[in-house]
């Protein structure tokens, strides 16, 4: 299958799938953590999605992309860290956390490929690698 968007990639998929499982869980959170915990750890795990099509759309320079795929990583382990809080504060299952931090861990696993080896992302019109 010939990748057309990042929605086509593998780690997108499983990233947003974590953002959902994380959306879903984080419904039961107390009403305090609205503002708190519940918003930052949906807001990081979105971000690994949304970045993601941002360093897609920045393919063209090397530089940009590995910039953006990075972003992605950090915010995969910000919300790694959510997961542990969560978990330490009563608000998911010892189950709950072992497979979020699972996904989290595939999810990093995949993008540290990409930084690792940028070129087989690279659009094919890539004009430089400095820029």
């Amino acid at each position: 299958m010939r990748i057309q968007s990042a929605k086509d990639l593998t780690v997108y998929k499983l990233a947003y799938k974590l953002a959902m499982d994380i959306f879903e869980l984080t419904k039961r959170f107390p009403p305090d953590e609205k503002f708190a915990l519940c918003s930052q750890i949906r807001r990081s795990s979105r971000s690994v999605c949304l970045n993601l099509r941002e360093a897609w759309a920045r393919r063209r320079y090397k530089a940009h992309f590995l910039s953006k795929l990075s972003d992605c990583d950090g915010e995969n382990s910000e919300t790694d860290s959510s997961v542990d809080f969560a978990q330490d504060c009563g608000y998911i299952s010892g189950e709950q956390h072992e497979q979020l931090v699972a996904q989290c861990a595939e999810v990093g696993r995949m993008l540290g490929g990409m930084i690792r080896k940028p070129e087989s992302f690279l659009a094919a019109d890539n004009l430089t690698s400095d820029v």
